[in-house]
Parts: C-alpha cells; structure tokens; sequence
C-alpha cells in the first residue's frame, strides 16, 4: 500500500520530504512547480505556452521531482537569451498552437513509457518505473528561421541529458545553420535544462532592398488656399504660386535603391532576397540630374512648376512698370509678372501663371495657368480676362472673364463671367451686381443685386467657358465657309486658287477640331451632371435677380434672406 501511494504521489505531486537546510525553498515555490497559478495576470504573455495543470509535462515533472527534489516549474517560452523575443508577437500565437501539438505528442508518449498502465490485483506490488535516459525535442519555426530545443528529464536510473542528445534532435529536424554552440555546451550543467524551452538555432531572414525615393524640394501642388483676416479681407499680393529657382538649385532629391541580403534558413536552405527599384526621376525642360546622379537641378532660372510627370523650370518674365508701349504686347512661354499695370489696349499672353500686382484696364489677358490680378479690373465693357485654372481678384468691373477652374474675387460688377467650377465673392464687399454669372457648380456670394433692382442674372449647369469656345469654333467655321463661298465667285486667277486652298484646309482643320471638341465636351458634359451639384448661396439677393438652373428659372421679386437656391425635380428651390 504505500509503494502505490509513493507511485501516485509522483504523478500528482505530494509535498517531498523535508530537504536539508540548504535545499529549503519557499513553499509558494514548490506550489508553481506542480500547477498554473490561478491568481489574475495583469498582462497575459503572448509568447508563453500556457499548460492545464493536468498536463503530461507537469506529471514527467512530478516524477522527476520526487526522483532528484525540488526543480524549478515547467515553462515553455518562445524567447532568445535573457528572454529576448526572436520573432513577432503576430507570429507567436500560430507558433505557440504548432508548440503545443508538439509538446502534446512527445509528452504523452514520455508519460506513457515512463508509467506503464494496468490494473494491480489485490495486494500486488506496482512495478518499479522503468529506467529511461533524458530525451532532446527539437522545435522549428513554421518559417524555418528558429529552432528552440527543450528535454524531459530521465527516469529511474536513465542517462542524464548531454551534448550527443541535443545534436541527435536538431539533425532529426534537419537544423544545421545558425546553432550556437555555446548554448548546447552549457545546456547539459544548466539547472533549468529539463521542460524549459531553449533558442538552439537562428537564421537569417532575407532582407529585401529598399525603392529609390525622390524627395522634392519643391512643392508639386502649390496651395491655392485664400487667407481671409479679421477684417474678411483677403491680402491678394500675397497668393504667389511662382516658386522661383536659380540656375543650379536642387529640384528634388535622388535616393538610390539598396541591394537586397539573401537569407538562410536553420535548414541550411537560401532564401532569395529582391533588389530596390530605381525609382523614375521627374526630369523635364531645362532640368538635368547631377554628375554623381543624387539631385534633380536646374539648368536655367525661372519658376519651378511639376506638371504631372516631370518637374520643368520655366522662365519667369519680370515686367517692372506697366504694359504699355514701353513694353508692347506681351506673348511668353513661362510666367510672367507685371508689377505694374496692364494699360488699354495691350495684350499679355502666357502659357504659365499671370500675375499683375497693378490695376488691367481694357486689355486682353490670357494665362495658360492662373491669373492673379492684386487690385483689379477696370474693363470698360473692352476687358477679356481669361485663365486655363483659376482667376483672383481683387475685383472686376465691366469685363469679360473667363474661368476653365474657379474665380475668387472680392465684388464682381456688371461682367459676363464663364465659369467652369466654383464662383465665390465673399471676402471684402462680397457683392455681385448687374451682369451674368455662368458657373458649372455654384456660385457663393454674400451679396447678389442692389437695392436699385439691377438685372443681375446667375445661370447655373453645364460647362460654360467650354460652350462658349464651342460656340466661338462655330461662329469661326460659318465666317470661313462664307468667304470661301465669296472667293468661289471671283474671277478665275492664280491668287484665287491660292486663297481657295488655305480657306479649305483652313475650314477642314476647324471643323476636325469642332468634333473633337464635341466629343470631349459631350464627356465632360455627363461627369458634370453625374455631380449634381447646382447650388447659389448669398446672405441677401436683392429683387431684379435671376437663377436658372437647366431648364428652370426664378425671378427674385423682393429682397430675400438668406437664399439657397437648387433644382428638385423641375423646379428650383429656394431655402
């Protein structure tokens, strides 16, 4: 009878005899060496396999306690030395799951060979345990870039763990790279070598090369944002979109692409490794890359502008007084800047960015990009303002205007204006009076009309500076036809052949560009109306305003505010 109880109190634990003096640990201690405490945990340990205390690992540990003392508490920790963690916490948990399938099965059949099971017949002695040397586990990552180690203790008069078992393991898993030797010397002496997990091995992963970058220096996207102060008042010197760079200044620069590190496994298997890309270098007029290839740089002064694949300088024309005779018309590739004004009669042209920091009198003004006006417009009825982005300014009077983005202006006066985005008069006076204001979204204004009821009309929809373009190639196309009908009556002559022939190809061009421009127009047409958005929004309109939205149209009658005028259904709205 008590041969059987000193059996079960090896697989459940009893409390061992007393141990000398020097072999005392705290009772707490031989507690954890048997079960999981069951006290709360602040944090749960993502790279610790948690066992019931049932388990088969803490009854091997019974008997080996009962066999040699107190031993230290099984642990099973995916971890390097000093309990450095070797691999991610987002990996651990799929690691901990393949661990726990190993330690199952090894465990099992340990306790299975060291335990031998049956019934005992009465008064039949059990059987003494079976003589079982140390056994060595070897766990390998499912990336195969770690390998741990870990040993049950041996049984009865069994061989203790040494160097030939753990070697034995890791060449059953095929580990040969990356072993540390140190480790698997010193494991055999060391007083945790028993159901702890050890890192044996390490690979190394394949570290794959970084992409070329380009770091600009120069914004791609100058901000168009209006800065209004306490006074609603917008500063309209101060929007620049020039970004201005001398000859040799640094664009943007050039990182060059690393080479990608080959890996190995603790297989001894190579993983490839992929080389950065270069990254593609925004090289574009009058820009050159740098001896050694690290910088994007400007070969010539001017205004740096990113049109959406390269970075371009363009040149930057400097009119330091007024457009006028002293200068004459004005027809130039880059930007240009007047810090005058553009006086009667005179033409400035650009395929970059306009900006006049003086007063544009009846003139012509046509940019390429944005047109920035500092004071203004002062048009008398003569004045053609046009911009392929937006317009500022500080305000505009009798002129025509023409918009293919947005116009921001403070008080907009008896104009014709063509707007193909937002038209918005709100800081400063806020007021729009007399005139028409076409505009494909909105038009948002503080004040609309005058207490004098000034026919002042707001025709919302559509693409208006695109259909008046379509218009102005129609008008163009029928003035050709007519003069070549002219010229077919005149008397036969060489001139007349001439003529003939530049009027045809000349009718045949324009009528090959108006059908393009239908079909883009016809395109752009139905992606405007998919948006929906029609809307006027003022704080008053004064009676002698007009909406139209498509086909509906509102006459205000009296004063009314607020107003938010859109078109439900057929009609229009006014909230």
């Amino acid at each position: 009878m008590t041969e059987k109880k000193t059996l079960l109190s090896r697989l459940f634990g009893s409390r061992p005899e007393k141990q000398p003096q020097e072999e005392q640990v705290p009772a707490q201690s031989q507690t954890d060496a048997v079960q999981v405490s069951s006290a709360p945990t602040a944090e749960i340990d993502p790279f610790c396999l948690n066992l019931s205390p049932g388990h088969a690992v803490y009854k091997l540990s019974a008997l080996w306690r009962e066999q040699a003392g107190w031993q230290p508490a099984p642990s099973f920790r995916l971890q390097g030395p000093e309990g450095a963690n070797v691999i991610p916490t987002a990996q651990a948990k799929q690691e901990l799951a393949r661990l726990l399938l190993t330690v199952n099965a090894t465990a099992n059949q340990r306790l299975s060979r060291a335990v031998p099971k049956g019934k005992l017949q009465k008064d039949e002695k059990p059987p003494p345990p079976p003589d079982l040397d140390a056994q060595a586990v070897a766990f390998v990552s499912n990336d195969r870039l770690t390998a741990w180690v870990f040993a049950y203790p041996p049984v009865g008069a069994g061989k203790e763990l040494d160097r030939d078992m753990l070697s034995k393991a890791l060449g059953e898993k095929q580990v040969k790279y990356g072993l540390d030797e140190g480790l698997l010397d010193a494991l055999p002496k060391d007083p945790k070598r028993y159901l702890h997990l050890f890192l044996a091995a390490r690979g190394s992963a394949a570290v794959h090369g970084k992409d070329g970058q380009i770091v600009d220096l120069f914004k791609r996207k100058p901000e168009r944002e209006l800065v209004v102060d306490e006074y609603n008042h917008v500063d309209y010197a101060s929007i620049s979109f020039i970004q201005n760079a001398s000859e040799g200044d640094v664009i943007c620069r050039i990182i060059a692409p690393t080479p990608g590190e080959a890996g190995r496994t603790v297989l001894g298997q190579d993983l490839p490794a992929r080389d950065g890309k270069t990254a593609s270098v925004p090289k574009g007029r009058n820009t050159a890359l740098s001896e050694d290839g690290t910088a994007l740089v400007a070969t010539k002064t001017g205004h740096v502008e990113f049109n959406g694949r390269t970075f371009q300088v363009k040149p930057v024309l400097d009119i330091d007084g007024n457009v006028d005779y002293s200068t004459g018309h004005i027809n130039f590739l880059g930007d240009i800047h007047v810090h005058g004004d553009v006086c009667t009669g005179f033409t400035v042209r650009a395929m970059g960015n306009i900006t006049v920091d003086g007063v544009v009198e009846a003139a012509t003004v046509e940019a390429g990009g944005d047109l920035i006006m500092v004071k203004g417009a002062q048009g008398d009825n003569r004045a053609v303002l046009r911009a392929s982005h937006s317009i500022f300014a500080k305000y505009l009077e009798n002129c025509c205007v023409y918009a293919m983005e947005d116009l921001h202006a403070d008080c907009i006066i008896n104009c014709d204006v063509y707007c193909d985005g937002l038209v918005e008069v709100r800081s400063g006076r806020g007021t729009i009076i007399g005139g028409g204001i076409r505009a494909a979204h909105e038009v948002s204004a503080g004040v609309v009309g005058s207490r004098a009821e000034t026919h002042t009309d707001v025709v919302l929809g559509g693409l208006p500076c695109q259909e008046f373009d379509q218009e102005v190639l129609v008008r163009e196309i029928a003035d050709l036809e007519e003069e070549l009908a002219k010229t077919e009556l005149q008397p036969e002559s060489p001139l007349k052949f001439t003529r003939m022939g530049k009027l045809r190809i000349q009718l045949a061009t324009s009528k090959n560009k108006l059908e393009q421009f239908a079909r883009a127009l016809e395109e752009l047409r139905e992606s405007e109306e998919a948006s929906g958005l029609r809307l006027l929004s003022c704080d008053v309109a004064y009676a002698g305003t007009s909406v139209t939205i498509g086909p509906a149209f509102y006459r205000f009658r009296q004063e009314t505010r607020p107003v938010r005028a859109s078109l439900i259904g057929e009609e229009i709205s006014i909230i």
